[in-house]
């Protein structure tokens, strides 16, 4: 299945006129965001530490030339960036190509060694799922079932996992008696295999610093989790500080954008669109 871009022209109508503009698109993924950028005049700096996307940057960069620049590693890393810029955008979660791979272990629909790495690479001391479930106590694995998948029977299930230990998706797919509870479980193991919330929370404490006067952010969160932590966050940015009791005004470090999600036509031709929300807020001057 290609993979189309969530709330796109959303993101490009909040954005304006990006002619010259300086942007960072946190979450390279199929090129989506980052070409439809590039199409309209602005110069890219792209972020993703799934190694499979390499290819697809490459040649973006000889598309684009001097425009487009690519850097393989997870999106936190925008906290070494020396340069403000005029926009840093975030499509979170997990792109269609990673689930529709099986080798990636992603999915429950095919059997594959039990992976999850969104970075396959050796050399950052990620564990696949496989391994976290071996390292993990019973305890932290019903924790991570709660907190990532809202598992009801967390505990129980957890207790299943860490005794037979399952080394490919089938094997741990055949565990989870609830068929309702599949999916869940597989989406908890890879956010926690990837670190995914902390990867957002890093990534979003370095945002301030590195946005121009003026410069916006804008996130796309399809997990209530995710969405939590970018509500919350640009909540404090656009509170005054020293009084978060008080609203929106105009000596507040941000200012908000209205809030979005995807109309019924984008849902119904796109189905990864259903949970969706974009958010974004403006640094004042």
């Amino acid at each position: 299945m290609k993979h189309v871009p969530v709330l796109l022209d959303s993101v490009l109508n909040a954005l304006g006129d990006i002619k010259g503009k300086r942007i960072v698109d946190c979450t390279f993924g199929a090129g989506g965001y980052s070409r439809a950028f590039l199409e309209r005049g602005a110069i890219v700096t792209a972020f993703d530490r799934d190694p499979n996307v390499q290819a697809d940057a490459e040649a973006m960069r000889a598309e684009y030339g001097e425009r487009f620049n690519f850097i393989p590693r997870a999106f936190s890393a925008i906290s070494e960036l020396e340069e403000t810029y005029d926009a840093i955008v975030f499509d979170l979660g997990i792109s269609s190509m990673q689930i529709d791979n099986p080798e990636r272990g992603f999915s429950f629909r095919a059997d594959a060694a039990l992976d999850m790495r969104m970075d396959t690479r050796d050399n950052d001391g990620c564990m696949n799922a496989a391994q976290l479930i071996e390292k993990l106590t019973v305890l932290e694995i019903a924790q991570i079932l709660r907190d990532y998948g809202d598992v009801r029977n967390a505990m129980q299930l957890a207790r299943v996992i860490k005794e037979k230990n399952p080394r490919t998706t089938f094997e741990l797919r055949d565990l989870i008696r609830n068929p309702k509870d599949v999916a869940p479980v597989f989406q908890a193991l890879r956010i926690a295999v990837n670190d995914e919330m902390g990867e957002i929370r890093r990534a979003l404490t370095a945002v301030p610093e590195r946005l121009v006067c003026g410069g916006m952010c804008i996130c796309v969160t399809f997990h209530s989790i995710e969405d939590r932590i970018v509500k919350n966050t640009f909540k404090d940015w656009t509170t005054v500080p020293g009084d978060p009791r008080m609203p929106v005004v105009a000596n507040a470090p941000f200012m908000a954008i209205k809030a979005v999600v995807p109309t019924a036509d984008e849902t119904e031709n796109n189905p990864r669109a259903r949970s969706a929300h974009m958010r974004g807020v403006v640094k004042s001057c």
